[in-house]
């Protein structure tokens, strides 16, 4: 457990992850915040959808937009409990949000600092601040507990 207490849009992603495994999916959750309030929270739920690409980071930025009505995120920032997979990297560049928290690494699935780290590709248009560890043991813990239930 860590000294310090979890920023609030981080806690609150944690608890979105929460109601995701609750109703059976995997446990991922996002928040967007624009100038320290709150806009959108959002987790995966690409099987109650029917919907491959209704991961957390996704269904944030859809809300967000809404929220705002437009389709730029510029002074906007993600909190999310999984590093993006090239999908939601993608779709982060072209929502242009200005920074991207995230709590657990994702060797396997990541796009972020694994695999093929999406912001750093030449062709790039737009390059958020990515800061990563921030409740990396909640986030990777719900997820073991999450698939260890499964198998």
């Amino acid at each position: 457990m860590s000294r310090w207490p979890l920023p609030e849009p981080m806690r609150m992603a944690l608890e979105a992850a929460e109601r995701a495994a609750d109703g059976g999916e995997v446990p991922i959750g996002a928040v967007i915040v624009k100038q320290g309030v709150v806009i959108a929270t959002a987790h995966n739920t690409p099987r109650l959808d029917h919907d491959p690409t209704a991961h957390a980071e996704i269904m944030a930025i859809r809300a967000a937009a809404a929220a705002l009505g437009q389709e730029r995120l510029t002074d906007c920032d993600l909190w999310v409990t999984l590093e993006p997979c090239a999908m939601c990297a993608g779709a982060i560049v072209h929502a242009r949000l200005a920074r991207v928290y995230y709590a657990a690494s994702d060797p396997k699935g990541g796009a972020v600092e694994h695999g093929s780290k999406v912001f750093d590709a030449p062709g790039c248009l737009h390059r958020p601040e990515v800061y990563s560890g921030i409740g990396e043991a909640a986030a990777a813990d719900m997820l073991r507990a999450f698939f260890r239930e499964r198998r």
